[in-house]
C-alpha cells in the first residue's frame, strides 16, 4: 500500500508544534521538516518526531520551500499540514485505499479555522488541497502557494491541464480531487487582532510585491483583500477585492466565491449599505450557497428591507450546507428574531430565538425581550 510523507515548513513554531506533530506522526511513514530560520524551541521538538530536520534559508518565496520539502521526501506520496493545524480524525487505512483508486489526482482534507472578527466568534468550514504525488504536482506561487500539475514525471503540464486545475484554484476540479477521511482544525487566525496582524502584514508585504510584478493578477487581489479583511481593515479589503472583481472571472473558480461573499461583507462592515445592494445582480449565480444568501439576507436588513431579509434568511437555512458554521441554521434564525424584535413582534422574536438553541447572543435576547 502506497506510503504517505508528512512535509512541513516551520520556523518558531513552538507554540504550536508539538501537538500538530503529535496529532499526525502515528498516522504517516514519513516526517520531513524544513526549518527556515528558528531562533526558538522548534527544531527539538521537530527531532523528538523525526530525524529529517532540514535547514534552508529562506527566500520570500512559500513555493519554492514546499517543493524543497517535497524533493526530500523518499515516498510518493505526499501529505502537506501547516504548524498550527491538529488532526482532529483521521482514517489513514481508508486514504490509503482512496490514493489507489486516484493515483494521479489530489485528496482534499476538512479544515475547520476559528477566527473572530468585531468580537463574534466564527468557524469556517472548507475542503483544501493537501495529498498527492510527487510524480504529477508541484507547488508555484511565493505566497498562497497552489498546488499545480507539474512533478518528477511531468516537468511541464499542458496548458488544458493548467486550465482545468485552475478552475479550483489552489486545489484540483472537483473531477480532478477527492476527498479524503482527515479533518484538521486551523488555529492561524486565532488570538486577539494585534497577533492576527503579525500574520497578516508578513502576507501583505509578500503579497504587494507580487503585484508589482503581476499587477492585474485577481487571485493575488484577492488575497491581499483577504489579508486586510483578517486584520478588519475592510476599506482596504474593500477597495482590492473590488479590483480583483474587475478581471474577466470564471465563475467556477474556487477562490471566486469568496471573492465575492468577503467584498460583500467588507462593504457591510465599512458602511456601504445602500452600494452593497449590487450584489443582488449576480444572485442567480451564486444563489445556490448558503452562505451567499445569508450575505444578501444581511445587505437587505442593513437597507431597511426586512420582509425581504427574512425570507433569503429562511432560504439560507434550509440548504444542508454551508462554510461559516451557523448561517443555514442557528445565525440564520437569530436575524429573523432581532428583525421582528425590532417591529415590535416580540412573540415572533421569541420564536426565532429559540430555534438558536444554545448560540449565546440568542439566549440573551431571550433574557431580555
Amino acid at each position: 500500500m502506497n506510503q504517505i510523507s508528512l512535509c512541513m515548513i516551520v520556523k518558531n513554531e513552538e507554540s504550536t508544534l508539538e501537538l500538530c506533530l503529535s496529532s499526525i506522526a502515528p498516522f504517516v511513514d514519513e516526517i520531513i521538516i524544513i526549518d527556515t530560520g528558528s531562533e526558538d524551541r522548534t527544531k527539538e521538538i521537530s527531532f523528538r518526531y523525526t530525524d529529517k530536520v532540514y535547514d534552508y534559508v529562506w527566500k520570500n518565496d512559500f513555493a519554492a520551500a514546499r517543493n524543497y520539502s517535497i524533493h526530500k521526501a523518499e515516498n510518493e506520496y505526499i501529505l502537506i499540514l501547516d504548524s498550527d493545524e491538529i488532526v482532529e480524525s483521521v482514517d489513514m487505512d481508508s486514504i490509503k485505499e482512496l490514493i489507489a483508486k486516484n493515483m494521479n489526482k489530489i485528496g482534499r482534507l476538512l479544515r475547520i479555522s476559528e477566527f473572530t472578527t468585531q468580537g463574534i466568534s466564527h468557524k469556517f468550514r472548507e475542503r483544501i488541497n493537501r495529498l498527492f504525488s510527487k510524480r504529477y504536482y508541484h507547488y508555484e506561487g511565493i505566497i498562497h502557494e497552489q498546488v499545480m500539475p507539474g512533478g518528477s514525471e511531468k516537468e511541464e503540464a499542458d496548458t488544458e491541464d493548467k486550465k482545468v486545475l485552475q478552475l479550483n484554484q489552489g486545489t484540483a476540479i472537483y473531477d480532478s480531487s477527492y476527498h479524503i477521511p482527515l479533518t484538521i482544525r486551523h488555529s492561524g487566525y486565532e488570538g486577539a487582532l494585534n497577533v492576527r496582524k503579525k500574520k497578516t502584514e508578513r502576507n501583505i508585504t509578500l503579497l504587494t510585491a507580487s503585484l508589482q510584478q503581476q499587477p492585474d493578477d485577481p487571485y493575488l487581489l484577492y488575497q491581499l483583500g483577504k489579508s486586510y479583511y483578517m486584520e478588519e481593515d475592510y476599506e482596504n479589503s474593500y477597495k482590492f477585492l473590488g479590483q480583483a472583481l474587475y478581471a474577466d472571472l470564471d465563475v467556477r473558480l474556487e477562490y471566486v466565491r469568496d471573492l465575492v461573499e468577503s467584498y460583500g461583507y467588507s462593504m457591510i462592515n465599512s458602511g456601504q449599505y445602500e452600494e452593497a445592494l449590487q450584489m443582488l445582480n449576480i444572485y442567480d449565480i451564486f444563489a445556490y450557497s448558503a452562505d451567499f444568501i445569508f450575505l444578501i439576507a444581511l445587505i437587505l436588513m442593513n437597507n431597511g428591507r426586512f420582509q425581504e431579509a427574512i425570507q433569503e434568511f429562511l432560504k439560507a437555512a434550509e440548504k444542508p450546507e454551508c462554510k461559516i458554521e451557523g448561517v443555514n441554521d442557528y445565525l440564520a434564525y437569530y436575524n429573523i428574531g432581532v428583525i421582528y424584535e425590532c417591529l415590535g413582534e416580540k412573540e415572533e422574536a421569541k420564536r426565532n430565538y429559540m430555534k438558536c438553541k444554545d448560540y449565546d447572543l440568542a439566549i440573551l435576547r431571550l433574557s431580555e425581550i
